[in-house]
């Protein structure tokens, strides 16, 4: 790839510890647990010591399961999230945390208040990706149960974010004084309401949430924390353009990734966003080797680890909907058609292929034209980004790719835990930075800086009164 005439993107870098997916060799001789906070502690100060972005994790509400059983090919469990974030907190000095967190089974008082406080326990340094559901497998475990039609889940996740917005804004950034000689604790004549009570008051009212009184915390650090989206429909793009401070690409190769960037930024200027207010990062995985035929062996030795002929079929019965144990996992595609009306096969992993026939008949057409194996197939279509190569073509690989607008970084993860990270931070971040494409020291104080995104003040545009 050829990189154009511009000025050098710096690439923002993100690391995740997988654990509720197929990704992780938690069986490997060499892994950690996937729960102690130790594994938390060493990723997050690997990505610190490479200068890293953010922390980031995932988090699923609920055990899957297959046929009412749940089902341990992947890890099973992981403590939550944010109680994890506030730890690394102590541990860290720079690095930005970031939580996935559901708007669909939480509140909006309480999640701001939980973010807010974690962004004044980290200094600044708090973000949230957000996410939604409407499977009623996962709401069995709340109290609002699992109704909740697809359709209204951006509609929820809309107001929740209108709604947080507000609270975070309550408070004006001079809110307290703290004068000792005088006594006075607030000054009253900021706020959002002006006199007595008008500190921290709020209301809000629409069609999900009506809520009024007072948020307890005061404006932190870098006013609201950062806001991580994930979404490809164009309701999703929508959402992510008006709310998001980043939207995660789904997008592996540079063609593809290339038109969604730019989708993402002709959108995000229609809806009056300043230009690089919405960052696009794709997940991705690395494989090392010190040779380029080295690493390729490596990387077909790790793929095959990860998706087992089990995980393979398990895999394709979330599209397909359909016991597929029969089926030789090294043998010809399943011959029959999905059931997507049928009883779930795959519950808790969502079914993100809204038109299973279609998907079917292009996975189908992929075979054929490379003499894909079921097993082959799972492993084409359900991993990351992966960049395979010696530390100086992992390198090159990954600059070209944001050089070229194919995102502005990526959330990087690794098939072992909590170590994997550590040889990219060896390897390969001193020959970003040598290029001037990664950061050799923090220079912001908070994950907003570092990140380059501008101040979150609020617009009427943004931000309704209720």
């Amino acid at each position: 790839m050829t990189e154009p005439a511009q000025p050098r993107k710096r690439i923002i870098l993100g690391a995740f510890l997988s654990g509720v997916n197929h990704h992780t060799l938690w069986s490997a001789p060499q892994a950690g647990s996937q729960i102690a906070f130790s594994s938390f502690r060493h990723l997050a100060r690997t990505a610190e010591r490479g200068r890293f972005d953010f922390f980031f994790l995932a988090e699923g509400l609920a055990l899957r399961e297959r046929l009412g059983r749940v089902f341990d090919q992947d890890v099973v469990g992981r403590p939550d999230t944010l109680p994890v974030l506030a730890a690394l907190a102590a541990v860290t000095e720079h690095l930005g945390l970031v939580g996935t967190l559901n708007t669909t089974f939480n509140e909006p008082y309480e999640l701001a208040r939980q973010l807010s406080s974690l962004d004044h326990l980290s200094g600044g340094r708090a973000g949230w990706n957000v996410v939604t559901s409407f499977d009623a497998f996962t709401g069995q475990n709340f109290r609002r149960g699992g109704y909740l039609h697809r359709d209204d889940r951006y509609v929820r996740a809309d107001e929740f974010l209108a709604a947080t917005h507000r609270l975070w804004d309550t408070w004006a950034k001079d809110a307290i004084v703290a004068d000792k000689e005088t006594g006075r604790f607030l000054n009253r004549s900021d706020g959002d309401g002006g006199g007595d009570g008008g500190v921290g008051a709020f209301a809000f009212a629409g069609e999900q949430f009506d809520i009024s009184g007072h948020f307890t915390t005061p404006r932190s650090p870098q006013g609201r924390p950062v806001i991580l989206q994930a979404g490809v429909s164009p309701g999703g793009r929508d959402f992510a353009v008006r709310r998001s401070d980043a939207i995660f690409s789904p997008f592996h190769h540079l063609d593809e990734a290339r038109e969604f960037y730019r989708d993402i930024q002709r959108r995000a200027a229609r809806a009056g966003r300043p230009p690089g207010a919405v960052k696009v990062l794709p997940s991705a995985s690395f494989v090392l080797g010190d040779s380029e035929a080295d690493a390729v062996e490596r990387h077909r030795h790790i793929a095959r680890q990860q998706v087992t002929g089990r995980t393979a079929q398990i895999l394709l019965e979330t599209v397909w909907n359909r016991d597929l144990s029969g089926y030789d996992p090294d043998g010809p595609l399943p011959d029959i058609d999905p059931d997507p009306d049928g009883p779930p096969v795959i519950e808790g992993r969502a079914r993100i292929h809204q038109d299973a026939h279609r998907t079917v008949a292009e996975w189908r057409q992929l075979a054929e034209a490379n003499g894909y194996s079921l097993r082959d197939l799972a492993i084409h279509v359900f991993g990351r980004t992966e960049f395979v190569g010696t530390p100086q073509q992992v390198a090159d690989q990954l600059d070209a790719f944001v050089q070229n607008d194919g995102s502005d970084g990526f959330i990087l993860g690794s098939h072992l835990t909590p170590t994997g990270l550590d040889e990219f931070v060896d390897r390969v971040v001193p020959l970003l930075q040598e290029r001037g494409a990664l950061r050799t020291e923090y220079t912001g104080a908070t994950l907003r800086e570092n990140l380059g995104l501008p101040d979150p003040t609020p617009t009427p545009a943004q931000h309704p009164t209720p």
